[in-house]
């Protein structure tokens, strides 16, 4: 029997249309390259959070608008930058003359290390970029020749565009200015890395340089160093080449250790 006119039917989920919150939040990925594994979302963090669905009238969500991730460069610049290291490392060797063998000696107690904080800054331990980095390490161990140390950490507040990236590799290398050449010579190509100019490498000697880098919209500060006992390199994002050299001093003097 039907119902009677103006008494309609008990209100029905309206078939084809889904229920709140059916949509899920919208998440970005690191695409797999260079042998990295496929990264998952990128945290949310300051500067590179995944959007929510905004709920339109009546009640059901709409998918988030596309927007540009900066996860994707960052994981571009760290492949750059284990690129770089290895095929430098890869001259890492022992020395064989005599009248070296004191700068042997000092250069085998040389070790990298990660801070729990650099210059001031906290390290990140979001468990994506903590697994990037971990790779990272792992590349350079495998691939470094005669390598007794492996470094690569994140550290600042990505919401306050100050972030840092660490990376090098210790061990005993016969010519730290080819090294140091070899790495620039890698950076200028994969990072669009300009005007790198001798600096002042500080009370742990060797050889410093600093320069500008760009990936995209992105500018970058870049530093190298290299000495008897290390290769190592700082990457300041949304930074120039000069920022970078005020904190090479202090920042290599927290990351380079000799006992």
């Amino acid at each position: 029997m039907s119902q009677p006119s103006g008494h309609p039917h008990p209100s029905e989920p309206t078939p084809g249309f889904p229920q709140p919150g059916a949509y899920p939040p919208a998440q970005g990925g690191f695409p797999a390259q260079g042998g990295f594994p496929a990264q998952g979302g990128f945290p949310a963090q300051g500067g590179f959070p995944p959007q929510e669905g905004v709920p339109a009238q009546g009640g059901f969500p709409v998918p988030p608008a596309p927007r540009k991730s900066k996860a994707g460069k960052i994981l571009l610049i760290v492949l750059a930058v284990v690129l770089v290291l290895c095929a430098a490392g890869a001259g890492v060797t022992w020395f064989a003359l005599k009248d070296e063998v004191t700068e042997a000696v000092d250069a085998t107690k040389t070790r990298l290390v990660a801070p729990e904080t650099l210059a001031g800054r906290p390290k990140i331990t979001e468990p994506e970029l903590q697994a990037l980095t971990d790779q990272m390490v792992r590349e350079m161990k495998s691939t470094v020749q005669n390598e007794t140390s492996a470094v690569g950490a994140f550290y600042g507040d990505p919401a306050k565009q100050d972030l840092v990236m660490i990376a090098g590799a210790s061990g005993l290398m016969a010519d730290p200015k080819k090294e140091l050449d070899d790495a620039i010579g890698g950076l200028s190509a994969e990072l669009t890395v300009t005007g790198m100019r001798p600096v002042e490498p500080g009370p742990l000697g060797g050889e410093a340089r600093c320069g500008d880098g760009r990936t995209d919209e992105v500018p970058l500060g870049v530093c190298v160093w290299a000495d008897k006992g290390s290769l190592g390199m700082i990457v300041m994002f949304f930074k120039t080449g000069a920022q970078a050299e005020s904190e090479l001093v202090t920042i290599r003097g927290q990351v380079e250790q000799r006992s």
